[in-house]
């Protein structure tokens, strides 16, 4: 049955991989490279990410150096830039794009917090139902013989104690992400 907490911790740890990358796709006051990570650029027709087609560096904390490596992409990348949800305004220069991040006002940090909560309690009730799908198959492997009482209920609590690890994991991520954001 250690497979079956194997699997089970796989399926939580990537859950929580998940809910870091969307919490890098939130824009906070301080320049990050990974606000861009959503965002794709029309390269030849097909629908590149950004970092596939430019580089991005981060030269101080409210700038973003955005340098395509095919001159050609300049309007292509601010286009996308602009129609993308994260507000910003990029200036070109004819070589890189720059982007100041300005300062977010204390009613949108307010609105983002709001956003990581609601982002962190989904990835709490993925955690629950990976949790709830292992118990009722390990329900259904004690029914049909493969598994003695003791064993579904010791495989059980240890994917309990796996399922309160990962939600700690939440909370941890949920209280980072709120404090770079509340960050003046």
């Amino acid at each position: 049955m250690s497979n079956v907490k194997a699997q089970t911790e796989e399926r939580m740890k990537k859950t929580i991989k998940a809910l870091q990358e969307e919490f890098n796709g939130l824009r906070t006051g301080r320049a990050s490279a990974s606000i861009f990570d959503k965002i794709r650029v029309d390269y030849y027709g097909q629908k590149t990410p950004l970092s596939q087609v430019a580089t991005l560096s981060v030269p101080e904390a409210r700038l973003i150096v955005i340098q395509p490596w095919d001159k050609g992409l300049l309007g292509e990348i601010e286009k996308a830039i602009q129609m993308s949800e994260l507000s910003l305004n990029p200036s070109n220069d004819g070589k890189i794009i720059r982007i100041n991040i300005p300062p977010l006002t204390e009613e949108r940090r307010k609105d983002l917090v709001k956003m990581s909560k609601s982002i962190a309690e989904s990835s709490r009730v993925a955690i629950r139902n990976i949790r709830r799908d292992v118990n009722e198959d390990l329900k259904k492997a004690q029914k049909n013989g493969e598994l003695s009482e003791d064993e579904e209920k010791k495989t059980s609590d240890e994917i309990q104690k796996l399922t309160d690890k990962y939600i700690a994991e939440i909370g941890k991520e949920l209280e980072a992400k709120e404090k770079e954001i509340m960050e003046v």
